[in-house]
């Protein structure tokens, strides 16, 4: 029995990394194909100019990076917000008394609309609509309005994501919550949603991922982030490589936190097998 599991454990390695080998052959194969073919292009000179210019490069990378502190401080804001909003209606959408219906039909009504509705037009929709009130500053900021669009539409996916978490959690637990005299909200508190969070987290990383790179999206209502920064750049120089520099930028956050939310997702997957 021992020799035949060193034997499986053995020929998993072997299989393993006989993928990785392949993996990088194709890999080295296809990227020096691009190499050497994009650049026999007719119009590759004019789009190396237009696109890859070192020089606009230098000089415009620093004011790209220090607009793109805007973006991590919309971020960092709206992310608390989203974790209380969205775990709020992942509660209320979880009430199982019929006295709680409407509250459970006001949850599912905010999912359907939030989750039906562009984020770029609900953006639109709340960051020029609410400050045409006429209210005092700051309370007409596009900064404010923005910031609520992306909570208000991020909640609702993330409370999708929550309440899938909750459901996974078997009826047994609560079964034996109650059993144990807890009442159903602390059943809820200590019993469900710790199973229930730890769960999400891979899901919900790469909702972090995706919203880092939508706040870009606000620059079309007034704040002026990197999206914004580099219009304003190539609007100068007539020249797009800002926007390549912007998404140097983006890349540099959202791979590293990508690579993380599937290593936990492995990580999550070997500790069920």
């Amino acid at each position: 029995m021992i020799n035949r599991s060193a034997a499986r454990v053995a020929y998993k390695k072997k299989q393993k990394r006989k993928g990785a080998v392949v993996a990088a052959l194709s890999s080295f194969f296809v990227l020096a194909a691009l190499i050497i073919l994009v650049p026999q292009t007719p119009g590759w000179e004019k789009v190396q100019a237009s696109f890859f210019n070192g020089e606009i490069l230098v000089s415009t990378f620093p004011s790209l990076l220090k607009a793109f502190l805007l973006d991590v401080a919309i971020f960092l804001w709206s992310l608390p917000a989203i974790a209380l909003l969205g775990l709020l209606v992942a509660l209320a959408r979880d009430q199982k008394s019929p006295a709680m219906f409407p509250l459970r039909a006001l949850a599912i009504g905010y999912t359907d609309i939030f989750r039906g509705v562009p984020v770029i037009l609900t953006i639109f929709l709340i960051g020029f609509g609410i400050p045409g009130l006429g209210l005092p500053r700051p309370w007409n900021s596009p900064y404010i309005w923005g910031s609520v669009a992306l909570v208000l539409t991020y909640s609702a996916y993330v409370a999708e994501v929550l309440r899938s978490g909750i459901e996974s959690i078997h009826e047994s637990q609560r079964n034996a919550g109650k059993s144990l005299g807890l009442s159903q909200r602390d059943t809820m508190r200590y019993i469900v949603l710790p199973q229930a969070l730890r769960r999400v987290v891979p899901a919900n990383m790469n909702m972090l991922v995706a919203l880092q790179k939508d706040v870009a999206l606000l620059s079309f209502i007034g704040p002026v982030e990197i999206l914004r920064q580099a219009g304003v750049h190539k609007s100068l120089l007539a020249n797009f490589t800002p926007y390549v520099g912007a998404a140097i930028i983006f890349l540099a956050v959202t791979v590293p936190a990508t690579r993380y939310a599937d290593y936990l997702l492995a990580k999550q997957h070997r500790e069920r097998t």
